[in-house]
């Protein structure tokens, strides 16, 4: 008896149904929704370029037209031109991917800091805290614990003059010739909405530290959530902490610490989108660490 196993190879459509509910596709406007091309985001964690154009910025009625723009080399991604109408582009939260090497180090030599799986920090806020203020956000310390990260800011001392603001985790998306840049932001129901920026802004952007190693010949280096290896970083820079990222020299600018007292923006789960202000952090070794988070409402709330 011969048994023949037929590969089936990776997933290639998507149903409008099972798209994520950030996307705000209406129901009945057909049986399937663009799937996200491999990127540096996760399917459910980005936005393609082709929903983008179409249905956020109006810019073009179907997706031959989106085919077109972007065609014509129209659209950056963090200062880079992307011609695939499917790139996905969206929040911080990213696949990780080490250089060549370092899994084979990582098994010998793992670093002794944990990494904490969803658990975002280092964005600034600068405005008004974005809350919706209803009682049922007001969880208990045991009941609100989640599945969720956190993008933490700089205290009220760090603001750097005002340069970052809560969008900065975000990718920049460019389009040069109507001088327009935008990012991408969660609002406090957890849906993909579009926030315009200046040039300045367009500039940098934060990434979340998630590894800090030694390489070949003794070579610190440490890995972003998007992927980017930085090789000699500064030694204050911890595992968790956030970077503020050149996106044309890929050189870090700035560094901001993983600690209490620090603005914040959830990043997954229940309270996707809240803002709130990082008033403890428990620690559980061997487990997931628990942020306490008070919003501008008086309204606390934990998560992971």
């Amino acid at each position: 008896m011969i048994c023949l196993f037929q590969a089936r190879g990776p997933k290639k459509h998507l149903k409008r149904l099972n798209a994520p509910k950030a996307w705000m596709l209406d129901k009945l406007g057909g049986v399937y929704a663009p799937r996200p091309s491999t990127g540096p985001h996760k399917l459910r964690e980005s936005l393609p370029l082709v929903i983008f154009l179409r249905n956020r910025l109006k810019y073009a009625l179907t997706n031959c037209e989106v085919k077109k723009i972007v065609k014509q080399r129209l659209v950056k991604v963090d200062g880079k031109i992307r011609t695939d109408p499917n790139y996905p582009a969206g929040f911080m939260v990213g696949n990780q991917r080490l250089p060549i090497g370092a899994c084979k180090r990582e098994r010998e030599c793992p670093s002794r800091e944990p990494i904490e799986r969803g658990v975002l920090f280092g964005t600034e806020y600068s405005g008004e805290i974005i809350t919706d203020g209803s009682e049922n956000m007001d969880y208990g310390a045991v009941q609100a614990v989640e599945r969720v990260g956190v993008a933490a800011c700089t205290s009220a001392e760090e603001r750097y003059k005002g340069r970052l603001n809560s969008e900065a985790q975000h990718d920049v998306i460019t389009i040069e010739k109507t001088a327009e840049y935008f990012r991408l932001i969660y609002d406090v129901k957890g849906r993909f909405t579009i926030h315009r920026i200046s040039s300045e802004e367009a500039k940098y952007k934060l990434c979340k530290v998630k590894r800090v190693q030694t390489g070949p010949k003794g070579i610190p280096f440490l890995v972003t959530h998007d992927g980017r290896t930085i090789r000699y970083p500064d030694p204050v820079i911890r595992v968790n902490d956030t970077v503020q990222l050149d996106i044309a020299t890929s050189k870090i600018m700035d560094s901001i610490k993983f600690e209490s007292g620090n603005l914040c923006m959830i990043t997954g789960g229940r309270n996707l989108g809240r803002v709130g202000t990082v008033v403890n952090r428990e620690r559980h070794p061997g487990s997931f660490d628990i942020v306490h988070i008070k919003d501008s409402q008086g309204h606390t709330f934990a998560t992971r």
